[in-house]
């Protein structure tokens, strides 16, 4: 950088002459803009350092994965290979074990014929599988849902009595999977019994020899391509239907466990069985099936999957499941998955009318689902120490008290509050003036109905009416007088509709008597004696009168006078 003096060093004579302003404004401009430029090469230099050490660090730990998945291939090489000189060394065993079992099977055959009359549970299955009827075998399963455990636990001793297992639950199997081909219109769903089928062929196919057990299934290669040609036929069935996600959970979980017990899973398919498992991962057994068809290396990424859609609960069986417990934590992950199942019954309940009280019931059932469904996991995982139960227990037993507090006040409301029905006064279709209410009770007048009675004919209150010969004439019942009678003639026809009779009114049949037989009645003439009183409740609004505000007595109905 040039110095301030060069221009006084310039002169010849040597002379010192004085610094301009302008100088010295470019020399402080010069330091400015010097400083400027450290400044940014330093700033340049700390952004470049970061970013080499987040370089180091994203390369030290993915070395440091590397050389754990490196740990984990080995291990589980070393596994497999030891699994494989094991296997290596007991298959002569295995072979004579199953030569042994098929000539047990047919010096029994005889006597198997026996149990076919058998009352108990595991005999008929027994004589069936002994039997080779497969269709008998899947249709005496498919009958008993309801004894479902007691088939689970049945079924394995006696699939092992089969010559062929394998073909066996192939052909049990067929009429429904991978494709319902019965003739029915509207079968019922029979998935569950495959699945329960194919997992009983489990330990019926699982090695002789105990070190191996069921990770050398007996599948002979016949039957192994058989299988591998039903998976295909699923998949195809599937996708013309819209992919797996629209399949049925039943019917999904029946493809895995094909797969899964005759051991033809193929690596291309992971894809697919991850997204069966996904979607279904409520299941019980989808943790277990996911080990089997090959997703151990997955299970983490899986249970990440889980943890963002909501589904905790799931990810805590599918960690237990893999080992995995310590990477994600249990109680966490319940804790979050209560608190979200709050967050949804409160949003549901904010965004829907709760008039009628379905919608709240539903969400106090979905809130209990989420407190049992908790516990029971707690229960199964050993963790009520770090989980104790009494709170949530408390929070069950508060909302099954409000359920039923709901469901009184709502009976109580749909019922008007009270045991007594309501008391509805229905004007006549006449036209006519409203009875009183409970008009029954206040009087002894029977003669008010919906229904209409037998024809009679009276001349007055204190007249007998005709009747029939077959019937019983009825005199006019006693009544108390007005103060003030007052005739009125009748203005209507005496055959409309009566008092309380919702219906339209209605001409009645014509008198059955001969005319010459029935009198002249004076309809005009006034009565002695009113058919009822009515009380000074219904009126008496400045008329003179005690019951009516129309100046004059009632003309009372023909119904009143039968």
């Amino acid at each position: 950088m040039a110095s301030p003096e060069a221009p006084a060093a310039a002169n010849g004579d040597g002379a010192a002459s004085p610094v301009s302003g302008e100088a010295v404004s470019a020399g402080f401009a010069e330091l400015e803009r010097q400083q400027q430029l450290l400044a940014s090469c330093t700033r340049l230099y700390q952004q470049l350092s970061d970013h080499f050490d987040t370089l180091e660090r994203g390369l030290a730990s993915r070395s440091d994965a590397i050389r754990h998945k490196r740990r984990a291939v080995e291990a589980r090489t070393g596994r497999a290979l030891d699994s494989l000189r094991r296997r290596e060394l007991t298959i002569d065993g295995s072979v004579s074990r199953a030569l042994e079992q098929l000539d047990s099977l047919a010096g029994s055959g005889e006597g198997s014929s026996v149990a076919e009359d058998a009352a108990g549970l595991a005999d008929s299955l027994r004589a069936l599988c002994a039997k080779m009827d497969s269709a008998a075998f899947f249709g005496f399963v498919a009958a008993r849902r309801k004894e479902a455990d007691a088939l689970r636990a049945e079924m394995p001793p006696a699939l092992r009595c089969c010559v062929d297992p394998a073909k066996f639950v192939m052909d049990a199997v067929a009429d429904v999977f991978p494709v319902d081909r019965r003739e029915m219109k509207n079968p019922a769903d029979l998935a569950w019994a495959c699945v329960l089928i194919l997992e009983a062929a489990v330990p019926a196919l699982a090695d002789p020899d105990p070190e191996i057990g069921a990770a050398r299934p007996l599948v002979p290669r016949a039957a192994r391509e058989r299988a591998r040609g039903m998976a295909r036929e699923w998949k195809e069935a599937v996708e013309l239907k819209g992919g797996v996600e629209g399949a049925k959970a039943p019917d999904a979980h029946a493809f895995l466990q094909h797969v899964a017990t005759f051991a033809v899973a193929e690596r291309e398919d992971r894809p697919l069985y991850r997204r069966i498992v996904v979607s279904f991962s409520w299941r019980r057994q989808m943790p277990r099936l996911a080990l089997a068809l090959g997703l151990d290396e997955e299970m983490a990424d899986i249970i990440e999957e889980l943890i963002g859609k909501g589904q905790q609960l799931d990810a805590v069986n599918f960690a237990y499941e893999a080992g995995l417990e310590e990477k994600f934590p249990p109680v966490p992950l319940l804790k979050s998955y209560l608190e979200d199942s709050k967050k949804a019954s409160s949003n549901v309940s904010d965004n829907s009318s709760t008039s009628s009280g379905q919608s709240g019931s539903n969400t106090n059932k979905k809130e209990q689902s989420a407190l049992r469904a908790v516990i029971k996991c707690i229960e199964d995982r050993k963790l009520e120490y770090e989980f104790p139960l009494e709170d949530l227990q408390k929070q069950l037993e508060d909302l099954e008290k409000a359920k039923t507090e709901k469901k009184k006040a709502s009976s109580s409301a749909s019922s008007g509050g009270t045991s007594e029905p309501a008391n509805k006064r229905i004007r006549a279709s006449n036209g006519g003036p409203m009875p009183p209410a409970k008009a029954g009770r206040l009087t002894n007048n029977t003669s008010v109905s919906s229904f209409p009675l037998a024809t009679a004919f009276v001349h007055s209150p204190s007249q007998t009416s005709y009747a029939s010969p077959s019937q019983t004439s009825y005199a006019s019942p006693p009544h108390t007088s007005y103060a003030t009678p007052s005739s009125c003639p009748y203005d209507r026809p005496a055959a409309h509709g009566l008092y309380c009779n919702r219906s339209p009114p209605a001409i009645r049949e014509p008198y059955v008597y001969p005319a010459n037989e029935v009198p002249s009645v004076g309809f005009g003439m006034s009565y002695s004696s009113p058919p009822m009183t009515y009380p000074a409740a219904y009126g008496g609004y400045s008329n003179g009168l005690p019951a009516y505000n129309n100046g004059m007595a009632p003309a009372f109905h023909q119904a009143y006078y039968r």
